[in-house]
């Protein structure tokens, strides 16, 4: 049981660090920045983090099931709050899948010439739904803390 709190909640910290780093880093910037930078930025975040957050999203969700299975008869309250830990941490994914990636499988298509009318509103829209993956993945791995602390 140990093992798999700890494969979870360091999984999760991966995956939250992954959320929380680039929006620390550009948050304050992204609406300053040209087309010619934001199209680069984004088009090197996606390159360097699409092949590793497609292995280490589903891993942390398949990580924190042992912790479920084994802990739902002999510890409910390490149960639920990895199972309310797992509902954020669907969230989250559902958010990265169906929302932020389609917006960036877009972005990456633009150059600057070719940038649509609405960019600026698809980059505030991206935004808007990172902050979600962002919340969603740290009270995800704080509940996952939590469930292995007490």
């Amino acid at each position: 049981m140990k093992t798999w709190e700890l494969t979870s909640i360091v999984l999760s910290a991966l995956v939250a660090g992954m959320f929380h780093g680039p929006w620390v880093a550009l948050n304050r910037s992204m609406r300053t920045f040209t087309p010619e930078v934001f199209l680069a930025i984004v088009d090197r975040m996606n390159r360097n983090m699409a092949p590793v957050m497609t292995v280490l999203m589903p891993a942390t969700l398949l990580s924190i099931i042992p912790v479920l299975l084994l802990s739902y008869h002999d510890q409910p309250k390490t149960f639920y709050l990895n199972a309310l830990a797992l509902a954020l941490f669907i969230i989250a994914l559902l958010v990265t899948a169906f929302l932020e990636v389609p917006i960036v499988k877009e972005i990456v298509t633009w150059t600057a010439t070719t940038l649509p009318e609405n960019w600026q509103q698809l980059r505030d829209r991206w935004m808007k739904f990172h902050i979600i993956r962002v919340v969603a993945g740290l009270a995800s791995l704080v509940l996952l803390v939590i469930g292995a602390i007490f």
